[in-house]
This record gives structure tokens, C-alpha cells and sequence, in this order.
């Protein structure tokens, strides 16, 4: 039997993840042959591998039946963990909806249902009830039938969590093929709802994720998790993606002479204090001829919220990600974005040259601190002064870890930011130590070397 293994490329995160790093390379060369089963389109991938195979999915809408069981499985999830984790409890108490559409009565419905019923033996039996309401749907036929013309011994999902994927890794069930699927991302476990179904095999990031998959997911076999790292930071470590400090300064029109605070966009549904972190560190900067801002917006917007600003202050540098829809009229349109090698070049670039970093909370401080860059978290809103309430993601378990470590510094006004900003500008070494430390728990494993530990895994878990 030849050894044949199926890749799950579902969206424009995963695209960078697997085939702007050294993953696609480092699979061909370990397998007869791959193919690639892609949610995206598949004029975007290589050509030049000659046992790569790249067959474009077709598009699963779920049907009512199938979304009302789903919402009953992950509500319940949420139900049963909800003393485990801040976050949890926060993605549940936003979950009920306020009117009285058809869909959002079959919502409330659900969460009576799941509010009384929500053990893990009733989470499998609402998953039961999912995949059989479409076993007779053509997408699910489809699937069958793509899995069995390609016959992979093992189908990789490199994502855990799309809902639309259900009914391939259910078909792949059916036709007993090996599963494995990849933690997408250090959030979620601790705040996110269920896995879309039940694989074999997970590969996690680091002790700590194999530690809250095992308490979020009882019934799983801890000898079925590999710990493997995470291949979104490998890129920074290929030296195809570097820039000279020269090039990213003029392409950016910045100044040698200037310190440069990088301010990293949240996107637009958590992100609606950015303007008025932004207007912070403005104000900050205004008397000083060191220091200068460059503003990087959030792939998952066209950055057209900032317009304003953007008009109103010409000395902001900005950074706008070099993200491209690659398929039309798919259930999950954000899903369909991709990043070009120029937003990847540019990335890295504002991560080796840049001074400082503020953020709300999000995975760029991992970004960087793998840079050794010093890092400020801005979290001005709260649930009594009238601003979005930021400070909550303080709660959540994956980002409690941070804060607690002393990695980074969290400013919830603008006095502790101007604080903050100058502890970062003249003492940016303070809190190296600190920032190893938690790069160490989170990530758990070298960046150098990711795609080859994948890749070792998955011939491991057969």
C-alpha cells in the first residue's frame, strides 16, 4: 500500500500556516503522495512537486437540521465547562441572542436544551445526531466519494473548529481513514465551543495545550497527542522572507533616526477601542523627534474604519496587510483571504525593526516577543466607562497566563500607557527574561523545525 496522506487546507490562516512555511516541502518528501483537499482555491498552491495532488472542496451549507444539532452540541460544551474557564463563561453569556428570528428561537431553544443536558455522553450523542442529518446530503456523497477516488491512509485537518468541515471528517470516519487534526490556536480551548467532531489524533502547541485538551476533551487518549509547536512563527525563521532594515524603511517612508511604536490592530468586532489606543500614543509621541508610529491593521479588515484617522494624522506610517479573496460565494468569506509573500516579508520586517509593540491581548505578542521586543497591551474599556469592555480577554485563561508572567505590560488608560511606553523605550531589555519564560509554556517547542515535527508526528500516528 502506498503511503499516502490527505491535507486539509481550509483558509487563508492555514494557507500561511502550511504553504508559506517549510510544511509542503518537508510532506512531499516524506509521502508517496499527498493530496491536498482545499477549502480555498486551487490556482493558489505550487505546481512543481510532482507526487502533490491538490483537489478543491466543494462548498457545505449547513442545512437547519444540521446547524440546530451543532448549536445544541457546542452550547452544551459550553455548558459543561463553564466553571473551567472565564472564557467560556464569556463566549456563552454572548451567545444568546436578543430577538425572536426563526433562528435565534431555535438558539434559545438549544440552550435550554443543552442548559439541562450537557454531559459528555450527551455532547457525542447531539455530534450523532449532527453527522447523520447529513449523510444524505449531496456535499457529504461528494466527500465520500473525492475520499475514496484519493484513498489517503490519513486525512490531517489543519484546523479543528470550521463547522462546514463536518461532513468530510465524517465521511472519512465512515471509510475508516486515520484523523489528526492540529490546535489552530492558543485561544481555543479555554474560550472557544466544541472541535467539529472526534478525530484520532491531535497535535497540540506545548505541554499546557496538551494539559487543557485533556480537561476539555475527558474521553481523549493522551497517547494520541503529539505536542509539535506551531507552524504560524515558522516563517520567521526562513530566511526567504527577509528584508533589509533599508528596504522596510523606505518602503514605509520612515525615519532611520526614530524609534519606531508599531500599533497592531485588533479586528473590527473586538477592535473598537484601536482609534482611541491609537489617539494615546499619539499624544505620547507629539513633543518627541524619537519616535514614530506605524500602524498595522488586521488581515480580517479592509482598514476603511481608520479613514478618518488616516486624514486627520499624516505622520502615522500604516501597514496595511496584503490579504486577497481567492474564492467567491463560500459560507465563511473571511475563511477565503489570503496572504501574499509580500505580507509575509512584511511581517517579519516590522517584527526585527520595530521598537516596541501595543496590542489588545492578541497572539502578536507572542509575535513579538519571539523577537525579544518589548510589548504593551492596551485594555482601556470596561464595563462602567462607557468604552467596548477590553479588559474581560484579561480573564481568559490562554491570556491570564501572560499577564501573570510579567511579559508584557497591560495599560487600562492612557497614564500607565505613557508609563508603560517609556519603561519600553529605555529599559526594552526589563523584561527579557520574562518574555523566554512564557514563549517557552506557550509555544513549548522551537520554532526552527516545526514543519519536520509535523510532519514526524503524523507518520508517527498512523
Amino acid at each position: 500500500m502506498k503511503n499516502k496522506i490527505g491535507i486539509v487546507i481550509t483558509d487563508g490562516v492555514g494557507y500561511r500556516n502550511y504553504i508559506l512555511s517549510d510544511f509542503l516541502e518537508v510532506v512531499v518528501e516524506n509521502y508517496d503522495n499527498v493530496v491536498v483537499f482545499s477549502g480555498i482555491s486551487i490556482e493558489q498552491y505550487p505546481t512543481c512537486f510532482l507526487n502533490l495532488e491538490v483537489v478543491e472542496l466543494p462548498i457545505f451549507v449547513e442545512g437547519r437540521k444540521t446547524w440546530f444539532y451543532r448549536k445544541i452540541k457546542e452550547l452544551a460544551h459550553l455548558f459543561l465547562h463553564k466553571e473551567k474557564a472565564y472564557g467560556v463563561r464569556d463566549t456563552l453569556s454572548f451567545s444568546y441572542p436578543n430577538g425572536n428570528s426563526p433562528r435565534a428561537i431555535l438558539t434559545k431553544i438549544a440552550f435550554q436544551i443543552s442548559k439541562r443536558f450537557h454531559s459528555e455522553k450527551n455532547i457525542l450523542n447531539y455530534e450523532k445526531l449532527q453527522f447523520n442529518s447529513f449523510k444524505s446530503d449531496k456535499i457529504y456523497k461528494k466527500y465520500s466519494e473525492i475520499l475514496k477516488l484519493h484513498a489517503p491512509n490519513h486525512l490531517f485537518f489543519t484546523h479543528q473548529r470550521p463547522p462546514f468541515l463536518a461532513p468530510l471528517l465524517s465521511a472519512a470516519i465512515d471509510l475508516s481513514i486515520t484523523t489528526t487534526t492540529f490546535i489552530f490556536s492558543w485561544d481555543n480551548l479555554a474560550s472557544k465551543g466544541r472541535m467539529l467532531g472526534t478525530f484520532n489524533n491531535y497535535l497540540v502547541w506545548s505541554e499546557l495545550m496538551k494539559k487543557e485538551l485533556l480537561e476539555f476533551y475527558p474521553n481523549t487518549n493522551k497517547e494520541k497527542i503529539k505536542i509539535v509547536g506551531t507552524p504560524q512563527f515558522e516563517p520567521y525563521v526562513l530566511d526567504k522572507y527577509t528584508i533589509s532594515k533599508e528596504t522596510f524603511f523606505s518602503k514605509f517612508n520612515l525615519s532611520s533616526f526614530k524609534k519606531i511604536i508599531c500599533y497592531s490592530c485588533a479586528d473590527s468586532s473586538i477592535g473598537k477601542n484601536d482609534e482611541i489606543h491609537i489617539r494615546a500614543v499619539l499624544n505620547f509621541i507629539k513633543n518627541r523627534d524619537d519616535l514614530q508610529l506605524l500602524v498595522r491593521t488586521s488581515p480580517a479588515d479592509d482598514g476603511s474604519r481608520f479613514e478618518n484617522l488616516k486624514n486627520e494624522f499624516p505622520q502615522i506610517k500604516w501597514n496595511f496587510p496584503k490579504w486577497f479573496l481567492s474564492r467567491e460565494g463560500h459560507a465563511e468569506t473571511w475563511s477565503q483571504r489570503l496572504p501574499s509573500e509580500e505580507d509575509v516579508k512584511d511581517l517579519k520586517a516590522i517584527l526585527m525593526y520595530a521598537d516596541v509593540n501595543i496590542n489588545m491581548l492578541s497572539t502578536m505578542s507572542l509575535d513579538f516577543m519571539l523577537f525579544d521586543k518589548p510589548v504593551i497591551n492596551t485594555v482601556f474599556g470596561n464595563k462602567d466607562n462607557g468604552l467596548y469592555n477590553d479588559q474581560r480577554f484579561l480573564n481568559y485563561l490562554h491570556f491570564k497566563y501572560v499577564v501573570d508572567s510579567n511579559a508584557v505590560s497591560v495599560a487600562k488608560n492612557e497614564d500607565e500607557l505613557n508609563c508603560f511606553l517609556n519603561e519600553a523605550i529605555t529599559q526594552p531589555n526589563l523584561r527579557t527574561k520574562e518574555r523566554k519564560k512564557i514563549i517557552d509554556l506557550e509555544i513549548g517547542a522551537p520554532i526552527k523545525g516545526t514543519s519536520n515535527r509535523i510532519v514526524k508526528a503524523l507518520k508517527e500516528l498512523v
